[in-house]
């Protein structure tokens, strides 16, 4: 196959810089940070009360999210199920980005522990929504790429992404630290909620931008439509079935599974880990977060670069290695070592950017040659939702357990190696079929 005229790339990289505004500004920075604040034990009051249980703060988040991804691994099956059959996949992206905007936008009227149900119900719409969507946005990469330019534009798509967030994210930022200018004060909360607004506004704009260059589907046509809403794990067992047969991919997807496990977690977790384990500034963590997205744009490109002269799984491995020392780093940590913080950040961002880039480019060019991409790529949703809940339902019950983050950070090394195990097992495999 032809890789896809420029408009049409362009078009599919600008979701990324449509959608990852979420992930900065909602999961990462103000939103994890205003959350902590607004629901902090204070004198006489421990944790935080929803559906008749008491829960530490963040641990509650972290349930919060843990669900949210459960809900989308039982979902998209069904969904992209339709989606091939049907070949309109760009209306359930579109479906699920308006959702999602929607949840951010309405995250304005979160205003403490009072609109707590509030808080949680459009954390959990937004999360659905953002990562609804991705199913259908990662499943057209082998649609508009030939094989040998997949790394280069996945590589583009994330680097699209880590611009367009932190334009918003510094645009907020303003808000943030000079209220003034919006008619708040230190005291006042508009500064944090109007960034929520925002973030679902420039999600649902250039979304539609996106989805206007994009090219339509073409309908696999086959499934059995009289039971629709088993028909998508019908077709996750038949993907199953040709990966039995497909070595490499499936333990491509053993190790994915478990090192994405803990790279997901540490993304999601990382805010409140820093506000409240390490105790660093709101306004440094900020900063800190910046540098993260700014320094994964060569971090993306370099795994690229990286990734063909020595291959995509020895990139991978040296990703996983770099991953666990950066879990030894922010376990030893100390509190409010900001400066320590700073090159801790630094060194994630790269790695972030680079290993998020080469697994979805990686596994598109694993794939064999199918109509059914919105299937295979279900899979591999699948496979990275249900490794994030084990991942957060973990995080949250061991520091809930243990009373500190930092052994739930260090907890996240054991699902690093047995990826690393898992990669080593299918480059092993790969070179041998080479031979």
């Amino acid at each position: 196959m032809q890789t896809a005229p420029k408009k049409i790339i362009n078009g599919w990289a600008m979701y990324d810089w449509a959608n990852s505004v979420y992930n900065l500004v909602i999961t990462s920075t103000i939103f994890p940070a205003y959350y902590e604040a607004m629901t902090k034990d204070t004198p006489g009051k421990s944790g935080v009360t929803f559906l008749g249980r008491n829960f530490v703060n963040t641990s509650l988040y972290n349930y919060t999210l843990a669900v949210a991804f459960l809900i989308v691994a039982l979902l998209s099956p069904i969904l992209s199920s339709v989606a091939d059959y049907k070949g309109n996949k760009k209306s359930f992206m579109n479906f699920f980005l308006t959702m999602g905007s929607i949840g951010c936008a309405m995250l304005f009227f979160f205003k403490g522990e009072s609109s707590l149900g509030l808080g949680i119900a459009c954390t959990m719409v937004a999360c659905i929504g953002f990562w609804g969507s991705l199913v259908f946005y990662n499943s057209f990469l082998p649609e508009i790429a030939a094989p040998e330019d997949r790394d280069r534009v996945s590589a583009k798509g994330f680097a699209m992404g880590y611009i367009g967030s932190v334009i918003l994210q510094i645009i907020c930022f303003v808000f943030v630290f000079v209220p003034q200018l919006i008619g708040g004060d230190e005291h006042s909360t508009i500064q944090y909620r109007l960034s929520f607004l925002l973030v679902g506004i420039w999600w649902w704009g250039f979304g539609q931008f996106s989805l206007s260059r994009l090219p339509k589907s073409i309908p696999a046509g086959y499934n059995n439509q009289k039971n629709i809403l088993t028909n998508g794990y019908k077709e996750l067992a038949k993907v199953w079935n040709q990966l039995i047969h497909l070595t490499v991919l499936k333990r491509f997807l053993f190790s994915f599974f478990f090192y994405n496990m803990g790279v997901q977690t540490v993304m999601l977790a990382a805010t409140l880990y820093g506000t409240k384990e390490l105790q660093i500034p709101t306004t440094n963590l900020i900063i800190s977060i910046l540098i993260i997205q700014i320094i994964a744009i060569p971090g993306a490109y370099g795994a690229s670069k990286i990734s063909e002269k020595i291959g995509n799984f020895k990139t991978l491995i040296l990703c996983i290695i770099a991953w666990i020392l950066l879990c030894i780093g922010g376990y030893m940590l100390p509190t409010k070592g900001i400066n320590e913080f700073y090159i801790l950040a630094f060194f994630v961002g790269f790695v972030m950017g680079g290993i998020q880039s080469l697994s979805r480019s990686t596994y598109s060019k694993l794939m064999p040659e199918t109509k059914d991409t919105t299937s295979f790529f279900s899979f591999y949703d699948v496979t990275e939702k249900i490794a994030i809940v084990i991942g957060m339902f973990s995080f949250g019950y061991i520091t809930e357990l243990t009373g500190s983050q930092r052994n739930s950070v260090l907890a996240l090394i054991v699902f690093f190696l047995i990826g690393l195990v898992g990669l080593i097992m299918a480059l092993n495999k790969q070179n041998k079929l080479l031979k």
